[in-house]
């Protein structure tokens, strides 16, 4: 088969990203609906039989009398709970490194909120700038690690401050053993993204230093994905005309693929109809935002030296003690106690668990 579509095909598969882009005016309005195209394919568990039972709701407790610990979870069980309480879809299958985690209130036994770690994503501008360059990929995959999902349940979230409890423990040494001890890293550097840029003007990483620490905005000049129905009937439709162009095993695949089809529209099209094109790209891309990047060295003083190979030894700062796990509750035990004592005796607790359902009308962006 031939590797090119011709102008009607263009034009047809051009039709499907307008018919999809043009209807979101707003990141949270995109978000919502890559959710509930996500949730399509959920499997509905019967009331009370699902793992929504494990999730902490027992909003009468203060976090005076938490015990909280991270723990390990299979990927089945990781997956169903994050797809239950996250606003935005979750990768089943994720090529590099992958750690999933939750954080457990062992009092009732249930879940508090979910991390997932995994391989830093290859070039991200702030991080280049903090480095002084871009740094040499087989010594930065062995020091450095990236938090792609820093998630609470709600309104555990809300109630208790509960994304700043993640985050912190994100950086704690526990979970940079754990990350040590199953890939043979010598990590020193922990890294993540706010969840929004633009759109909101705070980020639960805010005040918490120095653990976590802002070191600018990322670069934002990319279309975002096209998910479900639209994105299949697209594929299926190129590689009719094409065949299979993306191998299954690719990393990125869905990347790969959109923008592979990008490049086969604009080749085919001229004129009135590659300039609308150009302009559904264009306004889709203003959904994608810049996002806060932020950092913890885990109380490393030479954190940058042993990312840049200058060095594998760890030189330990004053603050190093401050990112063990029982230093950071206690940390966040002192500010989420003072926000639940304030939100109940203002009488604004939440009580009610926050699960994703197609009839959900939880905001996006909170």
């Amino acid at each position: 088969m031939t590797k090119t579509l011709d102008k009607t095909e263009a034009k047809h598969v051009a039709n499907i990203f307008s018919d999809y882009f043009d209807k979101f005016s707003r990141i949270d309005q995109y978000m919502r609906d890559q959710k509930m195209a996500q949730i399509e394919t959920i499997p509905t568990a019967l009331p009370g039989m699902g793992l929504d039972t494990e999730l902490f709701d027992d909003f009468t407790m203060s976090p005076q009398v938490m015990d909280l610990q991270v723990v390990e979870l299979d990927n089945h069980t990781w997956d169903t709970c994050i797809n239950m309480i996250s606003s935005h879809s979750n990768m089943v299958s994720i090529p590099g490194k992958s750690l999933k985690l939750a954080v457990k209130e062992m009092n009732t036994g249930k879940y508090v909120g979910f991390m997932r770690f995994g391989s830093p994503v290859i070039n991200m501008r702030p991080r280049n700038v903090l480095l002084g360059n871009v740094p040499n990929l087989q010594i930065f995959n062995k020091t450095s690690i990236m938090g792609f999902v820093i998630v609470p349940s709600q309104p555990f979230g809300y109630n208790y401050l509960g994304g700043k409890l993640l985050a912190a423990l994100c950086c704690s040494h526990q979970v940079r053993e754990m990350l040590n001890k199953k890939y043979d890293m010598n990590l020193v550097m922990f890294e993540t993204t706010s969840l929004y840029g633009n759109s909101k003007s705070a980020s639960q990483y805010d005040g918490m230093k120095p653990m976590l620490r802002n070191k600018g905005l990322t670069d934002s000049d990319f279309i975002p994905m096209i998910h479900g129905k639209p994105f299949k009937d697209m594929l299926n439709y190129v590689e009719d005309k094409i065949g299979v162009f993306i191998k299954e095993d690719a990393s990125s695949r869905k990347l790969k693929i959109t923008t592979a089809i990008q490049g086969l529209i604009k080749k085919a099209l001229d004129g009135d109809d590659l300039e609308k094109f150009k302009t559904t790209i264009s306004n889709a891309k203003k959904l994608t935002e810049q996002k806060r990047y932020y950092v913890s060295n885990y109380g490393i003083d030479n954190y940058i030296d042993i990312v840049n190979g200058k060095t594998d030894k760890i030189v330990k700062a004053p603050n190093y003690d401050r990112f063990h796990d029982n230093e950071l509750i206690e940390w966040w035990r002192k500010m989420a106690t003072k926000r639940f004592d304030n939100l109940n005796k203002d009488g604004r607790l939440r009580n009610d668990l926050e699960i994703w359902t197609k009839e959900s009308q939880i905001d996006i962006i909170r």
